[in-house]
């Protein structure tokens, strides 16, 4: 086995992983399954790399045959209605642009679901589902323009910059999250198959 450093840095980032895992909550878990499944129609949605992950979600939900599209997309359904499901990937849960339109979505009747670092937020108070990912963040001391902070400074303290080890593990969650769904719903790797993008 070789010790190149990016190799030693892919196994570091495993090991945190699974770290956070095991100390993650089976009743939060179970929560969002039931949220996902009880919906009507699921709307995703972050900020920067935590977007990029509610993206990848959002797709891979369609593949399982849900209602599923990315807050911001063009083609989304502008109409949230009651018995919608927004779920928000937010490492702070307090991102200034994501918590605003969480807000309004919780307005209109809309149920939040916030996978997040941190609960008490200004996302995770109105939330009515939240999966806590254990997550070191750098302080930020407006926290309401914790992203926006981020991409301007372009610090990172730990060995993973800018919040790596949550979008990462999030990413991993979500996918764990799709897994689970093809398990309850017993939907095969065929099934998803025939909705695989076929012109690209």
């Amino acid at each position: 086995m070789t010790n190149h450093p990016v190799k030693n840095m892919m196994r570091l980032m495993a090991t945190k992983i699974r770290t956070i895992a095991d100390v993650m909550s089976d009743d939060e878990i179970d929560m969002l399954l039931a949220e996902i499944l009880n919906a009507n129609r699921i709307y995703t949605m972050g900020a920067g790399r935590s977007g990029l992950v509610a993206k990848s979600f959002a797709m891979r939900l369609m593949h399982l045959g849900l209602s599923a599209f990315v807050v911001g997309e063009t083609v989304t359904p502008p109409a949230m209605k009651p018995g919608d499901v927004i779920i928000v990937f937010s490492g702070s849960g307090a991102t200034k642009t994501v918590a605003d339109i969480s807000e309004t979505a919780k307005e209109i009747g809309g149920r939040i679901c916030l996978i997040t670092s941190k609960k008490d937020s200004r996302i995770g108070r109105i939330a009515d589902c939240i999966v806590i990912i254990e997550s070191q963040r750098d302080k930020v001391a407006d926290e309401s323009a914790e992203f926006e902070i981020r991409q301007m400074m372009g610090e990172h303290k730990s060995f993973a910059p800018l919040g790596t080890i949550f979008e990462t593990t999030a990413m991993v969650f979500a996918d764990a999250i799709i897994s689970r769904l093809m398990e309850i719903t017993q939907c095969r790797p065929e099934d998803l198959q025939c909705r695989h993008a076929n012109i690209e």
